[in-house]
């Protein structure tokens, strides 16, 4: 695709401070969904600190190369889960998920060493389009469910006619982003997704107000008191109403030192260091779908081994401030992709406005307040672009050989049905089972052809 600004650009400080607000807007809901969900004294103001810190170690080692913004990740949400599970105290358990964190960032590390000895080309080998380019394209029709289950709901009742309201407010979400990225003048071509959100938000306040006065239940869409919640949790006004240190988690984390124990750093390790190894061949396949937006192949410049450095050490970063590992976010790629902005300042405004917006309460209450319905309208866009990524992929692959055909049937198969593999507290997710499934079936396909030739 027609980039509009490269990596290289740097916009004007207007549209830099515009173009970083949606990358933000993009990526947040996800962001400080994992806090929410673990809980333990996890926050979402400490996970965007972090997403901050973890994107500008990435950009640090990348060389300011490779324009994705790293978020919390889901995929250890098992393991720090079992981190606080394991832990006789609150505190204990944010030591474990930050000791979890370093030891899943030292994987990456390690591996990073290994590529850094014996190159990148055995990558392509293993991985050619015909296999990445389907995963790629799993990686969006993944989390088709999860965006259309959002488009959906209602984020205060669950009666019966909510879902409708909560359609409308989506869709005019979805309209207003694909009409600002299609037929927008200027800024407004550029930034679909901060119109996007703002129309489907307005509309989704709306909607609640009439809801509220008229006693329509299926019309309160927006949970507005959040607000309240967040800035006035005692009830009075006070400084913290408005600017809060986000409750960072190694602040908690280094008074469970007293407490840690052999046995529990072992149940950490093994917790997380499989996780690590699964998702790598997510990160190899994020980095693919980047390099396609962007036309540049990340994996040889600024290198595999750049990329998985800035991850694993961003993500190290990331929990030691916020709790959570990070990791590429397809948000970040899919708002690339269709805006044609992949100036990496930008991101970098993102990083620290993620961090300078951690402090202010407001804020921090806003993203929270963002209807699961906006977002899903959003995330209909974003992990769509994600998967047609992937399919182009697939333009200069022969389709009529049966070895592709069969590579990528079941890539597709496997990922779509939700094949996932457990063994204890380590789970393959659908994205890395299809991806192995798939380098198996062509090595497998591969020799039998080659074998063939030979006879």
């Amino acid at each position: 695709m027609k980039l509009i600004y490269d990596v290289e650009a740097k916009p004007k400080t207007g549209q830099i401070i515009v173009f970083a607000l949606q990358q933000m807007l993009a990526i947040l809901a996800a962001t400080i969904a994992v806090p929410v969900i673990i809980g333990n004294g996890l926050t979402p103001a400490a996970a965007m600190f972090g997403a901050g810190v973890g994107t500008l170690v990435y950009l640090a080692f990348t060389k300011k190369k490779s324009p994705v913004f790293l978020g919390s990740s889901f995929a250890f949400i098992g393991s720090m889960s079992a981190a606080f599970a394991g832990a006789a105290t609150m505190q204990l358990g944010m030591l474990g998920i930050i000791i979890g964190a370093i030891a899943a960032g030292l994987v990456y590390v390690v591996i990073a060493a290994l590529i850094g000895i014996v190159g990148v080309d055995w990558l392509g080998k293993l991985m050619p389009p015909v296999v990445i380019g389907p995963t790629v394209a799993i990686i969006g029709l993944s989390l088709a469910g999860n965006a259309i289950g959002d488009l959906q709901k209602s984020d205060v009742t669950d009666v019966a006619g909510a879902k409708y309201a909560a359609l409308i407010c989506g869709l005019i979400t979805l309209a207003v982003t694909m009409l600002c990225s299609t037929y927008g003048k200027k800024m407004l071509r550029l930034v679909p997704f901060v119109m996007g959100i703002l129309a489907g938000y307005a509309a989704a306040v709306i909607f609640t107000v009439i809801g509220d006065a008229a006693d329509i239940e299926a019309l309160k869409i927006i949970d507005l008191s959040v607000f309240p919640k967040v800035m006035f949790p005692d009830g009075n006004v006070t400084a913290e109403s408005f600017f809060k240190l986000p409750d960072l988690v190694f602040l908690e984390g280094f008074k469970g030192f007293g407490d840690l124990t052999g046995s529990y750093i072992l149940t950490v390790l093994v917790a997380y260091v499989p996780v690590a190894l699964v998702v790598f061949a997510e990160h190899v396949a994020d980095h693919k779908n980047l390099s396609s937006v962007i036309g540049r192949d990340l994996l040889k410049e600024p290198g595999l081994a750049r990329t998985l450095l800035g991850d694993g050490v961003g993500s190290m970063a990331g929990a030691f401030f916020g709790g959570c590992p990070n990791t590429t976010y397809g948000e970040s790629v899919g708002c690339v992709a269709i805006t044609g902005n992949a100036s990496t300042v930008t991101i970098i405004a993102a990083a620290i406005g993620c961090i300078l917006f951690s402090f202010v309460t407001p804020f921090v209450a806003f993203v929270d307040s963002i209807p699961s319905c906006v977002m899903g309208g959003v995330c209909v866009a974003l992990y769509g672009f994600i998967a047609v990524s992937g399919l182009k992929m697939l333009k200069e692959v022969d389709l009529d050989d049966n070895r592709n055909l069969f590579t990528a049937s079941v890539i597709f198969i496997a990922g779509i049905g939700g094949l996932s593999i457990s063994f204890g507290k380590v789970t393959l997710t659908e994205i890395a089972a299809a991806l192995i499934l798939g380098i198996l079936t062509n090595i497998m396909l591969s020799k039998k052809k080659d074998s063939g030739k030979n006879e």
